[in-house]
C-alpha cells in the first residue's frame, strides 16, 4: 500500500465540529495576542488605549484636510478680491 497517497476520512458531528473550530479560534486569538504582546491583565486597557490612539490619529488627519481646504478657499478669495480692486482701482 502507497502511504503517500493515504487519505484519513474523519466523520465530526456537526457540534463537534463547531466546538473543535471554536476551540482552534481561540488558541489562534491568543496566539496572535501573544505574538503583539498583549497578554495578561493589561490587554484590554492596551488595546482600548490603541484604538483611542487611533481614532484621535484619524481625526487630527482629518482636521489637517479641512485646515489645508479652508487655506486654500481663504487664499483664493483673497486673490480674486485683490484683482477685483486692483481692477476696479480701489487701491
Amino acid at each position: 500500500m502507497d502511504t503517500s497517497k493515504t487519505q484519513l476520512m474523519v466523520s465530526l458531528a456537526r457540534d463537534e465540529l463547531d466546538a473543535l473550530l471554536d476551540c482552534a479560534a481561540e488558541k489562534g486569538a491568543r496566539r496572535a495576542l501573544l505574538d503583539l504582546g498583549l497578554t495578561g491583565e493589561d490587554a484590554f486597557s492596551d488595546i482600548r488605549e490603541l484604538r483611542a490612539l487611533l481614532q484621535a490619529l484619524r481625526h487630527a488627519k482629518q482636521t489637517a484636510w479641512h485646515t489645508l481646504i479652508r487655506l486654500g478657499t481663504t487664499g483664493l478669495i483673497l486673490t480674486l478680491m485683490g484683482g477685483l480692486a486692483v481692477k476696479f482701482q480701489l487701491v
